[in-house]
């Protein structure tokens, strides 16, 4: 089969090689997908270049998060986790277990971490849902808390987690402001539902906690959604709420922030770490729970994956650097099958 392996750690162009490697072949509880999609996701370059926590001893195949045909199934474990099975030849969409990941013609998955792909949604759609909408459910629900008629402020919004966090924000009931970088940002975000969007790229250099004092109000954020940490953080902590939750999310921005905990003291705001693959682990419940409401909203048409562009799979390793580098928008996804 065809798989991009990366056999040593480096940025996706110059590292990631396509191979003729064999089929994987499932273990207890696992299955065998052939991959029609794969999205891609920051932590899949950062997998790459080795600064992800989970790291796939080399060589390994990226790719951890996908919609696929249901090939083959391993056998049965001795205790089978509740829920998580899914009929040969059925088409799902979830996540990939490493080394084995999802961009190549054939990954494998463990069975509770895959769903039906519901009615509506093309493989790029598919492939593009489980991470960032999970991620954003957990987040704001979850975590967050989030209420109807209350503030949250997203960041990276017309990226994949971010242009997620804003739709689940409108369906919930709230107001939401939008933060991003550049014009054509602006226009992704707005489709998405923000009530209002800031343009960081547009302001002056100290201007962003200014334009986010004017866009939240005087009550303040009551919830931040934040991928990015680094200035988006600290300008957060300069809006959040009597009683927010700031969600850190990841860092995108490359930079991991000082936390001044006296501040978070006399503002009486709490700072919240969102980890959503934990839970695959240690409550696999939450994951089925937020799969089931997030099923209903996409019925609903209150969710829709923002696929900024479909590349085919040569072209893997260019789509990875792009989307390091903050040069996408939305979702891109790697057409793996024809």
């Amino acid at each position: 089969m065809r798989a991009w392996q990366v056999s040593e750690l480096g940025e996706p162009e110059k590292v990631l090689q396509l191979s003729d490697s064999p089929r994987p072949t499932p273990g207890p509880g696992q299955l065998l997908l052939r991959v029609r999609a794969c999205a891609l996701n920051f932590p899949d370059a950062l997998m790459i270049r080795g600064d992800y926590q989970d790291k796939p001893t080399l060589p390994f195949t990226p790719g951890i998060e996908l919609c696929g045909v249901v090939e083959e199934a391993g056998e049965p474990r001795a205790e089978p986790p509740d829920g998580g099975s899914a009929p040969l030849g059925s088409r799902v969409m979830g996540t990939a277990e490493m080394p084995h990941g999802a961009l190549a013609e054939f990954a494998l998955a463990d069975a509770t971490n895959v769903f039906p792909v519901p009615e509506g949604l093309d493989d790029a759609h598919a492939a593009a849902f489980t991470i960032a909408y999970q991620t954003g459910w957990v987040a704001l629900h979850r975590r967050g808390r989030l209420q109807p008629g209350e503030t949250l402020l997203v960041h990276a919004a017309a990226g994949g987690v971010g242009s997620a966090a804003v739709q689940l924000g409108k369906a919930a009931g709230a107001r939401v402001i939008a933060v991003v970088g550049g014009a054509e940002k602006v226009e992704i975000a707005r489709r998405c539902g923000a009530d209002e969007v800031i343009d960081r790229t547009a302001l002056p250099a100290d201007g962003l906690i200014g334009a986010l004092k004017a866009a939240c109000g005087r009550g303040g954020a009551d919830v931040v959604f934040d991928p990015v940490g680094g200035d988006s953080f600290n300008a957060s902590t300069r809006v959040v709420a009597f009683e927010g939750r700031i969600l850190v999310v990841g860092f995108a921005g490359g930079t991991i922030p000082t936390v001044a905990v006296n501040h978070a003291l006399v503002k009486n705001y709490a700072m919240v770490g969102v980890y959503w693959g934990l839970y695959r682990a240690r409550n696999p419940r939450v994951i089925r729970e937020a799969a089931q409401a997030l099923s209903q909203l996409l019925a609903q048409g209150k969710l829709r994956p923002e696929v900024s562009a479909e590349l085919p799979f040569e072209q893997a390793p260019a789509g990875l650097s792009a989307l390091a580098a903050g040069r996408t928008t939305g979702r891109v996804v790697i057409r793996v099958a024809p």
